[in-house]
């Protein structure tokens, strides 16, 4: 019989339909963090509604698996034929879009600038009078003219769209074609919410058509929408919907067509029991006036808790606030929720792999920031600890919510997938290569960056009473799925040598790829060893197992936990891998005064042109790898990222030569320096910005990332506070760094509209992901000076 942990932390026993279950897919048997009780009740119904869907332009829904979804899609021209906007995309045809101002709560103003117009979006809840679950709220959408010439109008074709994910039909408004002041668009009755209507008031002369549908998702509604437009404009010659419905429709779209400088208001009101009379006011209370002056109320909010969260000094200039303010806005605005099944690779047999060889883990539920909306709407693992140390700054109570999301995904062998892909529209958005999750392959630990954080922040008395109560509840419930994710690393990553690791998960088999990826490391094509072997030491994840080994000790001693079923001695491991001599014994290169990776290497790689006979006989060019030297044991030549993890976790003594030779190459100009950030990768090494195969573009091999120099930047803090003979160097080199950063990023932003995912090593230019608000977003706590401590 297999055992698991009770919720007094003793064993019990597992159902026997658990243990029949494969391990990686058989969830760890402990109480989930979700159902602690500071996320029921108020909590958890405040946070019922929002825009949790960042894979769309504008999206509304509930934190349910199967809710009512809202959202918004117009039409534009491109190449002289009409497109339709619905789901995110990176590419310049939209001019620029993104959160404003959100609160992650009740409030979020959105603008997009599309072609010479701009759409402003805005959500906003209210409880009041409201006996739905959740309460009431508005969507406003104004269509503005960007030429700043009132007597110009042009016509908008919006799509406002409404659908039942759990089927339930929904009723078409009587007055959808003879739009007055106001109309009920639909309505309908669910268990969570009640008796339900959505509204549309306007001031302005709309024309008003409709098309219903009967379909288990909306992942391809915006083809079906545009197949009704063509449809109908081959009948009637007009670019409209059909006005017909499915029977026991559960997805009605809406035309909205009108023309610049217009404003219209979209109001859902819910646990309708009143009489008309009563639902008229509040109804007037979610549009026109009222909602004008209840946006303007959250906006002034917002704006003061920027100010009190962030302390950034008067003296910074409006284009820096407005950077920092959409770092934030778009980081909780881009928060999402996600329920379905990963997949899991799970060989069915030794000899051949297939696409197929998958198992489902089981159905869960992710609240979560995501990296970026267009590219990366979907959680991953390494980015959320990022995501989350500028989150809990501004609301603690999300930041312990999503990362006990998170821990509650771990598996009873204490590994958590590093990337989830959950529910349809996840799906529609990621290439089908990258959807499965491999079971050996981990992802830094970042979320204990968190969780030591929040220490600190009991420590430095940040939190009140409650909240400190709160933080050390959830740790106390959180302590034995954090202690199985250390074994986890501690087991399955580890090293032949005593204190080493390696990030497990690499090819070394393949012929397509110059040096073989590390994409559980989080640095993807960062260079490691030519030739993959079980003889690795990976410097960055020895660092992230101190990190993990520290807090974990800081856990214990902090909250006086010494458990029985801990086995872990995490005070003399994290002695062992803070050991500065054994640190350097097994990483450090007197030539190039840095740390290297250690493994079996050889620097004479190339990618070469080949003839090559494809499997159905036909003759083609490919670009594969070729080794003409013998790889050997040694470091690895290659100074970058991996080579500061020692200096960002603050392993090195402030009084040692090699600190001093650690500040040397971050700011030598012939290594890593630039003016617009440090670069991830030497511009000496020999794969500084290589192709890695024939379509694998260099992405950590010289490109600027936020998230490293916000950890270089941070140490660079710390090593000019302490006492040691490098203070005034190192105060010096964070100065100009820091201001590199943030003058980076704002000329970025001023020209672009965009925070961006990387910035161009030579010319600083933002490069990637837009809206990678994301840890790109960490730009705001540099300007804040907010570090974390360790």
């Amino acid at each position: 019989m297999m055992t698991g942990l009770s919720p007094s932390g003793d064993i019990k026993p597992l159902l026997d339909d658990e243990s029949q279950r494969p391990r990686v897919i058989t969830p760890f048997p402990s109480p989930k963090l979700t159902d602690l009780s500071m996320f029921q009740g108020e909590h958890k119904e405040s946070l019922y509604w929002g825009t949790y869907r960042p894979q769309v332009y504008f999206g509304v829904r509930a934190r349910t698996p199967k809710s009512l979804v809202a959202g918004l899609m117009w039409l534009v021209m491109k190449d002289g034929k009409q497109v339709m906007r619905h789901f995110c995309e990176n590419s310049a045809d939209l001019k620029s879009f993104g959160w404003r101002e959100h609160n992650g709560r009740d409030f979020g103003r959105q603008e997009l600038f599309e072609q010479d117009v701009v759409l402003e979006t805005s959500f906003v809840k209210s409880k009041e009078g409201s006996l739905g679950y959740g309460g009431d709220w508005s969507i406003r959408i104004n269509v503005k003219n960007m030429l700043n010439d009132d007597e110009v109008k042009r016509s908008a074709h919006l799509f406002f769209y409404l659908a039942d994910d759990g089927g339930n039909g929904v009723n078409l408004g009587k007055d959808v074609l003879e739009l007055k002041e106001s109309s009920v668009l639909a309505s309908g009755s669910r268990q969570d919410v009640g008796n339900w209507q959505m509204h549309l008031k306007s001031q302005n002369h709309l024309e008003t058509h409709y098309c219903g549908f009967k379909m288990p998702d909306i992942v391809n509604l915006s083809n079906l929408v545009q197949q009704n437009l063509t449809a109908q404009k081959g009948k009637s010659g007009r670019f409209q919907l059909s006005d017909t419905s499915e029977d026991s429709s559960n997805i009605y779209v809406f035309q909205i067509s009108t023309t610049t400088q217009s404003t219209i208001d979209i109001a859902f009101v819910s646990g309708i029991r009143e009489e008309a009379s009563n639902m008229e006011k509040r109804i007037m209370s979610l549009t026109g006036l009222p909602l004008s002056s209840l946006l303007e109320e959250k906006h002034i909010e917002f704006d003061a808790k920027f100010k009190k969260c962030f302390n950034l000094s008067e003296k910074l200039d409006p284009e820096t606030l407005l950077v920092g303010k959409a770092a934030i806005g778009n980081m909780l605005g881009g928060i999402g929720y996600f329920y379905g099944q990963s997949k899991i690779h799970v060989p069915k047999s030794t000899l051949d792999t297939s696409e197929d060889d998958f198992l489902l883990y089981w159905p869960a539920e992710l609240y979560t920031a995501v990296p970026s909306r267009p590219v990366f709407p979907r959680g991953f693992l390494w980015d959320e600890g990022f995501h989350q140390l500028l989150i809990w700054r501004w609301d603690v109570h999300i930041t312990l919510e999503i990362v006990g999301n998170w821990l509650d995904l771990m598996n009873i062998d204490g590994w958590i997938p590093r990337e989830q892909i959950l529910g349809a529209e996840a799906l529609s958005k990621i290439p089908k290569q990258y959807v499965v999750q491999f079971p050996s392959n981990g992802n830094p630990p970042t979320l204990l960056l968190v969780i030591r954080d929040l220490i600190n922040g009991i420590r430095a008395e940040k939190f009140s009473k409650s909240e400190r109560d709160e933080v050390l509840s959830f740790l106390d419930r959180a302590f034995v799925r954090l202690d199985a994710w250390f074994k986890w690393f501690n087991t399955s990553q580890i090293g032949k040598e005593k204190g080493s690791y390696y990030w497990h998960g690499r090819d070394n088999i393949t012929n397509k790829e110059l040096n073989p990826q590390s994409l559980s490391s989080g640095l993807d094509d960062y260079p490691r060893a030519s030739h993959p072997s079980e003889d690795e030491r990976h410097v960055d994840l020895r660092c992230w197992m101190y990190l993990a080994a520290d807090c974990m000790n800081s856990i214990q001693e902090f909250m006086g936990k010494k458990d029985r079923l801990v086995t872990e001695d995490y005070s003399s491991i994290a002695k062992l891998l803070s050991d500065f001599n054994l640190l350097n014994q097994m990483h450090y290169d007197q030539d190039h005064g840095a740390y290297l990776d250690f493994g079996n290497h050889t620097e004479e790689v190339r990618l070469i042109w080949k003839e090559v006979i494809t499997k159905d006989g036909r003759l083609s060019r490919e670009l594969v790898r070729e080794t003409f030297g013998k790889p050997e044991l040694r470091l690895i030549p290659h100074i970058g990222y991996v080579s500061f993890f020692p200096f960002m976790f603050r392993i090195i003594p402030a009084d040692s030569s090699i600190l001093d030779k650690q500040l040397d190459l971050i700011s030598n100009r012939n290594i890593v320096w630039s003016d617009y950030g440090l670069l991830s990768l030497a511009k000496t090494s020999s794969l500084y910005m290589k192709y890695n195969s024939e379509h694998e573009a260099p992405y950590w091999r010289g490109a600027i990332w936020m998230n490293m120099n916000y950890m270089i930047l941070s140490s660079l803090h710390h090593y000019s506070t302490v006492d040691g003979p490098y203070r005034s160097k190192a105060r010096t080199i964070y100065e100009e760094l820091r201001s590199n950063l943030i003058r980076n990023v704002v000329r970025n932003y001023d020209q672009t509209g965009y925070i961006w995912e990387h910035y161009d090593q030579t010319k600083g230019t933002g490069e990637g992901a837009r809206v990678f608000t994301g840890w790109s977003a960490l730009i705001l706590l540099i300007m804040s000076k907010e570090y974390p401590l360790f």
